[in-house]
């Protein structure tokens, strides 16, 4: 399967500098910043610096140490933010929407840390 990167995406244009953001991590392969648009008092943004579109195709074709590095960020930022189950946090959600079905808005591979209320069932049935 071939996926499609659009380099234009907004993430894109942030990891090249040409939007701002409020950044709470930056490692070798990741930048995490906070959501523009917050769904809960804690809502920070984990992107993987290469081109990849959803998790699935991160985790086919990234290498070793952008998954290794990509992942720990994932549990550094979950710390930064007092949320990670470690260190007596109340816990939190992380979401990687792929796709249309998935409601994927940006097609940059991004996991959502969502945290600082309760935050209810994940999906409603039909």
């Amino acid at each position: 399967m071939a996926y499609t990167y659009d380099p234009e995406n907004i993430f894109a244009k942030i990891l090249r500098g040409e939007i701002p953001n409020t950044t709470v991590l930056e490692t070798d392969h990741a930048l995490a910043f906070r959501d523009i648009a917050p769904q809960a008092p804690e809502h920070v943004l984990v992107i993987p610096k290469g081109p990849y579109v959803s998790i699935d195709h991160f985790a086919v074709e990234a290498s070793a140490d952008e998954i290794v590095d990509y992942m720990r960020a994932v549990g550094q930022v979950c710390q930064q933010l007092g949320v990670d189950l470690g260190s007596g946090g109340a816990g939190f959600r992380a979401i990687a929407n792929a796709g249309s079905n998935g409601v994927q808005d940006v097609p940059h591979l991004h996991v959502h840390i969502v945290a600082g209320r309760p935050l209810g069932p994940m999906l409603v049935r039909d």
